[in-house]
């Protein structure tokens, strides 16, 4: 939820144009990884979290995107761009682990 926050903070300087474009993308990105981390935690099933949880990592995939995107069109920095990309690498190995082991202790 960390990631989230920044991604709200650094869209802020944005252009205002992008309001319903990219800020828009990256904000629903950022919130769908915690979101759906959840979602799949409440439901009846390991296989349905595991589930959740390929949801979650692919809008971490979309972000670190967007990301990309921000950069290229000079709207964050480069230097800032790597940190974000750093951290949601970093929070797609999570979950890649934490839907193993999920998955490990399903019968």
């Amino acid at each position: 939820m960390t990631l989230v926050a920044e991604i709200y903070k650094i869209t802020e300087t944005f252009p205002a144009d992008e309001k319903f474009g990219l800020i828009s993308q990256m904000r629903r990105a950022a919130v769908s990884i915690p979101s759906n981390i959840v979602e799949g935690f409440e439901r009846e099933t390991k296989k349905d979290f595991a589930n959740f949880l390929i949801i979650a990592k692919s809008s971490a995939g979309e972000l670190e995107t967007q990301v990309l995107i921000a950069t290229m069109l000079q709207y964050s920095s480069k230097e800032e761009s790597e940190r974000l990309v750093e951290r949601i690498i970093e929070i797609k190995k999570m979950i890649t682990a934490f839907r193993k082991k999920i998955l490990q202790t399903t019968n």
